[in-house]
């Protein structure tokens, strides 16, 4: 018997491939990643070449700025690979020799998580760059740079914090029911 509310059951459950087309966007916002990352790299190939231009700071620099892009890029994988595999469907990738170790374990705390990390990696990146280049920065700007990086540390222990207490909770529900 198909009743209305299995019908509207079924529509709401295949709704959650509405969000393919995300992750497709996020892997075309990945390529352009990749291209910026390739002029990037040959700004700094050129400018190292002529040497008379180019300083051990603005080295160290184009070097920072590469991993900032290299750490979104990460950053990208995880929510399109964590996210599809989470929200939209299984990947079917068992025993594929390239399968993510974290993909068999993922779910939507543990890539929160994850994600918190990744983008105190890339505020790193940004503030270390700030730092280095701090004589040609406003001091308000360094301080609020610093403030945010602390905010995102601090939004990361939080969530890790209610994550933990989340699994403990369910753990200890399981074993009161078993």
């Amino acid at each position: 018997m198909n009743s209305p509310v299995k019908t509207l059951e079924t529509v709401i459950f295949a709704s959650r491939w509405i969000q393919a087309p995300l992750y497709v966007g996020l892997i075309i916002a990945q390529a352009v990643y990749c291209w910026l990352f390739m002029v990037e790299l040959s700004h700094l190939v050129h400018n190292a070449i002529d040497a008379a231009h180019i300083s051990e700071t603005d080295v160290m620099l184009a070097v920072l700025g590469l991993i900032d892009v290299v750490m979104i890029a990460n950053l990208l994988i995880m929510v399109i690979v964590g996210g599809y595999e989470t929200f939209v469907s299984r990947l079917d990738l068992e025993g594929h020799p390239d399968q993510p170790e974290w993909l068999s374990h993922v779910n939507a705390g543990v890539l929160k998580i994850k994600l918190s990390t990744a983008i105190i990696g890339i505020s790193s990146i940004h503030l270390l760059k700030s730092f280095i280049n701090a004589a040609n920065l406003e001091q308000h700007t360094l301080q609020w740079q610093v403030i945010i990086h602390v905010v995102f540390l601090f939004s990361a222990l939080a969530m890790a914090i209610v994550d933990k207490t989340m699994t403990q909770t369910l753990a200890l529900q399981h074993a009161k029911h078993h």
